[in-house]
């Protein structure tokens, strides 16, 4: 009985410690590698909860492809990073990563009157953990 008692509150731990891993698992943190000093922190997306609550289906609505300055239907840039495309700088029509990262999601938010447009909404100071605790 003891032993029964021990395993299922193990289980029941071992639950309560791993919950939080799992419910974060398609959580990203927005890529900030291609900024030599990036002025704020990088936004966490939860992308699945998001576009539920927006009720967006289509890839492209995000990852878009544009050819000749016209966005390409029925194809998605899913595979790929946004500084693929966007270099720091614009280049001639195509904008630079910080303003593309802006004009889609912010342009979106601003577009549709919901989400955050707000940069402290989106990079949000996290208390990074003391070394060595």
């Amino acid at each position: 009985m003891q032993r029964w008692v021990l395993a299922l509150l193990a289980a029941a731990v071992s639950l309560w410690v791993l919950a939080p891993v799992f419910s974060q698992e398609d959580m990203v943190v927005v890529d900030t590698n291609p900024f030599e000093r990036p002025q704020r922190p990088p936004s966490i997306f939860s992308h699945d909860a998001h576009n539920e609550k927006a009720g967006i289906d289509d890839c492209a609505e995000c990852h878009h492809v544009y050819l000749d300055g016209k966005k390409v239907e029925d194809e998605n840039s899913a595979d790929q990073r946004c500084s693929d495309c966007h270099e720091l700088r614009a280049q001639g029509r195509v904008p630079g990563l910080t303003q593309a990262f802006h004009a889609n999601c912010k342009g979106c938010h601003l577009e549709q009157k919901k989400g955050p447009v707000m940069c402290g909404q989106c990079h949000v100071w996290r208390p990074t953990p003391a070394a060595g605790k």
